[in-house]
């Protein structure tokens, strides 16, 4: 789970710097969602990370 969390950051980075710099303005849309995906999936890897000791 952590790896796809990664792989969404990383997506989210790069569609955010095309976006916001112009280069594409439907970028920016999705570089939000996939922030938004990706802080929902770091927190379910942190809660059941702590659940398994």
């Amino acid at each position: 789970m952590l790896r796809w969390t990664v792989t969404f950051v990383i997506l989210a980075i790069v569609a955010g710097i095309f976006g916001f710099g112009g280069i594409a303005a439907g970028a920016a849309g999705i570089a939000k969602v996939l922030f938004f995906i990706f802080l929902v999936l770091l927190v379910i890897s942190l809660i059941t990370g702590r659940t398994k000791v």
